[in-house]
């Protein structure tokens, strides 16, 4: 556990948690006060109308010029909001407030107006070499699928979303591959390459605690590149082939067993020959050649006894 130097009464050191829930970030996203903009440009018409004529007329100077002041203060808070986006409302420092109404709206005059897109967005992960949980080294990589869901935690919360969505995910990634193997002989427990769904499922989880202090919500995660380190490819390429052999021999061999067994009960069956054990050895023998053998069996014909 790390621990972090916060004053105390007695100015002692006090431990604190690690992780996101100990972070201090204290801000939430809320609507900011916001008009149809369109009455912002009446307003800002009528004030220059107003103004101009005041000085046409050689009357209130002073007037006039507030006016036009009010109508630039007026313009300046004018934002325009495009679908898909939002607009984060800084007064002075302050945050107060996130527009998410599009079109042309009225702000708070004197404000800073930041845009932040809601929309989805996906990026590919760089391909990352890590050890499975066997240990063998492997290249791995993933496609993001996310977007913005609170936009004064994605300005305010991190120094940018983007690098740290991007930089969450190769480790969210990292961590996952490590925890499951790259291939389960046996189909019986789950591996990156035959549990697709469900390392897919675990790695979106993962991403989405890592990024949420972000403001960031996480669509899908899916796995986009899986094979093994160029190093052991050869290697890893010969025992999936040694596996593929010794798995398509078992089932030879069974299938075999069954066919001389359902032949020789078939032969007590009905009679035909009567064989003692030497004979159903033989017999046996001479099958499993042929059934098993990967060429073509020569017929060898004895005219005289077996015991010859």
């Amino acid at each position: 556990m790390t621990t972090n130097q916060h004053p105390t009464d007695s100015g002692a050191p006090r431990a604190t948690p690690v992780g996101h829930s100990g972070t201090r970030v204290e801000i939430q996203e809320r609507r900011a006060w916001s008009a149809n903009g369109w009455l912002g440009v009446l307003v800002v018409l009528a004030c220059l109308a107003i103004g101009t004529w005041l000085l046409v007329a050689g009357t209130q100077h002073l007037l006039a010029v507030v006016l036009v002041i009010v109508a630039a203060v007026v313009f300046s808070s004018l934002t325009i909001v495009q679908p898909g986006q939002a607009r984060v409302v800084q007064f002075f420092g302050r945050y107060i407030g996130t527009v998410r109404h599009t079109g042309l709206n009225w702000v708070a005059p004197l404000t800073v107006k930041r845009a932040v897109s809601l929309r989805v967005r996906n990026f590919e992960t760089n391909r990352l070499k890590v050890n499975d949980a066997h240990g063998n080294p492997v290249e791995i990589a993933a496609i993001v699928v996310w977007q913005v869901a609170d936009t004064s935690r994605a300005i305010y919360a991190v120094d940018s979303y983007l690098d740290f969505v991007t930089v969450q995910a190769e480790s969210a990634l990292r961590h996952v591959a490590t925890t499951h193997p790259y291939d389960d002989p046996t189909e019986e427990g789950t591996s990156l390459r035959g549990s697709t769904d469900v390392v897919a499922d675990e790695l979106a989880h993962e991403v989405a605690e890592r990024v949420v202090i972000a403001g960031v919500e996480i669509v899908e995660v899916r796995i986009s590149h899986l094979a093994y380190a160029p190093e052991i490819a050869q290697a890893m390429l010969r025992r999936q082939q040694a596996s593929a052999v010794v798995a398509a021999r078992s089932r030879i061999v069974d299938g075999a067993v069954g066919m001389v067994e359902m032949a020789l009960g078939k032969l007590s069956e009905r009679d035909i020959v009567e064989l003692d054990e030497e004979r159903k050895a033989a017999m046996v023998s001479n099958l499993m050649v042929v059934l098993c053998g990967e060429s073509s069996a020569t017929p060898v014909l004895n005219t005289g006894s077996l015991y010859q």
